[in-house]
């Protein structure tokens, strides 16, 4: 089957950063959201990115002003009934994905791939709710999405050739590189780069290093672009903390627990970059170690 329409599930970080992707590859988009606001942003921000982009000649002007007509919001989830593959994007958290994937099913279309960008959420047991689990799958965009090469694609039991070949020939018109992953918790990418921000967080818990010399460490030692836990604050803490839990209860391992001091950060509503304190606080001209 040939994809020409898609519709995207929220309209936050990773929803806008999808949507601004696939218009500019020439699809149509739908982006959904219950909040109106929400949307407004969204759009404002895929406009800021696509102009920076503009202002460094990645794209032209015309191809931009292309791309955001493309672009349709909606905060209607039914709307995107009538498209050929829907993303949700919405938060990381499993009963939400749920209800949303249940609101969608009675408007869909019968050749509609559902699929999600849940970081680590098990796409088998996500798919055996909805009428097409051979026709779901995990599309795993990495942040930030306009930047970033890699999309994991993530087949669950019952997925069937046709639905990946399809998704695969949507991330290669992107431009992008497509990683096959087994749908085991965390799939490749936060099974990997996960337990390492973990491990650096109970480096600091420890007391081996503080916040500073940990990630120069890695960025010096290791030759990381970015700190382990200056790059926790950039995803944020509390998705972190949730994927932790999902490969500690997932894989029964105690190699996976989330370090407490990981847990206290989010208690505390020290999520990082989008509330302004993490590891670093962010509330003055550059960000200071809190630790």
């Amino acid at each position: 089957m040939t994809i020409q329409t898609i519709g995207v599930v929220g309209a936050g970080q990773m929803g806008n950063g999808i949507a601004h992707v696939m218009a500019l590859a020439g699809y149509d988009v739908l982006l959904n959201d219950i909040d109106q606001d929400a949307l407004d942003k969204a759009l404002e921000i895929i406009r800021k990115n696509l102009d920076r982009q503009v202002g460094r000649d990645k794209v032209t002007a015309s191809e931009m002003q292309a791309a955001m007509a493309r672009i349709t919001a909606t905060v209607e989830l039914s709307d995107l009934g009538q498209t050929d593959l829907i993303i949700e994007a919405a938060t990381e958290r499993e009963a939400v994905k749920q209800k949303i994937f249940d609101a969608l099913l009675p408007h869909l279309q019968p050749h509609t791939i559902l699929t999600s960008n849940t970081s680590s959420i098990s796409i088998t047991r996500l798919a055996s709710r909805t009428d097409r689990p051979e026709k779901f799958m995990g599309f795993h965009f990495m942040n930030p999405v306009p930047v970033m090469q890699l999309v994991e694609l993530i087949r669950g039991i019952a997925t069937d050739k046709e639905t990946y070949q399809s998704c695969l020939e949507v991330v290669e018109k992107l431009g992008k590189t497509a990683a096959s992953a087994e749908d085991f918790p965390g799939f490749i990418v936060n099974r990997i780069l996960m337990p390492m921000i973990n491990e650096a967080v109970y480096t600091l818990y420890e007391g081996v290093g503080n916040v500073n010399s940990i990630d120069q460490s890695l960025k010096l030692g290791a030759n990381h672009p970015m700190g382990p836990l200056e790059l926790a604050d950039f995803i944020g803490l509390d998705t972190c903390l949730a994927i932790m839990n999902v490969l500690h209860e997932g894989l029964a391992d105690t190699k996976y627990r989330p370090c407490p001091l990981l847990t206290k950060y989010v208690e505390a509503g020290w999520l990082g970059r989008k509330t302004g304190r993490g590891f670093y606080d962010y509330r003055g001209e550059t960000p200071v170690p809190t630790r």
